[in-house]
């Protein structure tokens, strides 16, 4: 059976895009999954996305892990899949869509995709590390030289460790640049390692920065590993709302496997 697929990156975090309209993907079949996920063996991305009808939004988004499981919302993903629907005729500017974790807005400006989150409720501040859920849950905690950390070793050691054991966490280190600017470098569940950039991780990071009181900006600059990401959001009286994420979405090839 021949597959068409689409290449996608959003600063770096690739993804495999099918068009699943025809309902044609056998969402069961995590070994095929992984495999196309596979950077010697498949076609290689961080992440595999499914783009389904809906009976209501512009579409559904169903998003795989690298290792072949259905996974918690990405963020980049989701900013992905709206410039594939763009790009396939389904919406024009604006687009609402069913994730994993919820509907979401979405507005596209040339190769620039804004993603309206979820509302963030419920946060957690520790001694070193704040944690809170953004779609997918995440740890972030500062650093002083981030790019001297073995980022795969220490969070994989954070990732499966107490409190989070088998259900995992996300783990982003932050350094300040400036009041309004960070620098992030993500590792990520599921993936098992370090990717270039992580939409729900810098949304997390934004949001936790602003409530430990290194900011009291609430538009930030994210510099990851791939590229530049802004987060806007407003502070309300029990967590934050009106959370957008905000970067470059870029088809990067087609073809069939």
């Amino acid at each position: 059976m021949q597959l068409p697929f689409y290449k996608y990156q959003g600063t770096g975090n690739d993804f495999v895009m099918i068009d699943n309209r025809q309902q044609i993907f056998d969402k069961n079949d995590t070994k095929r999954i992984a495999f196309l996920c596979d950077r010697r063996f498949g076609i290689g991305a961080d992440g595999l996305i499914l783009l389904e009808p809906h009976d209501t939004a512009d579409f559904k988004m169903v998003y795989f892990n690298a290792d072949g499981n259905e996974s918690s919302m990405c963020g980049n993903g989701g900013r992905c899949i709206t410039a594939f629907a763009k790009f396939l005729g389904i919406i024009n500017d604006r687009a609402t869509f069913e994730a994993i974790d919820g509907m979401h807005e979405a507005k596209v400006d040339f190769d620039v995709v804004h993603l309206k989150m979820q509302d963030v409720l419920d946060i957690e501040k520790h001694r070193n590390h704040v944690f809170l859920d953004t779609g997918s849950p995440h740890h972030v905690q500062l650093e002083l030289a981030l790019q001297q950390l073995d980022i795969k070793t220490k969070g994989s050691a954070i990732r499966y460790g107490t409190p989070y054991n088998e259900v995992g966490s996300n783990v982003n280190f932050v350094h300040k640049n400036a009041n309004d600017n960070f620098s992030v470098r993500t590792y990520e569940r599921g993936v098992e390692d370090e990717t270039l950039s992580c939409g729900t991780g810098a949304t997390a990071v934004a949001l936790a920065m602003h409530f430990i009181g290194e900011t009291e900006k609430n538009t930030i600059a994210l510099q990851t590993q791939g590229g530049l990401l802004k987060v806007s959001f407003e502070k309300a009286d029990n967590g934050y709302k009106n959370i957008w994420l905000i970067g470059p979405a870029t088809q990067v090839y087609k073809g069939e496997i």
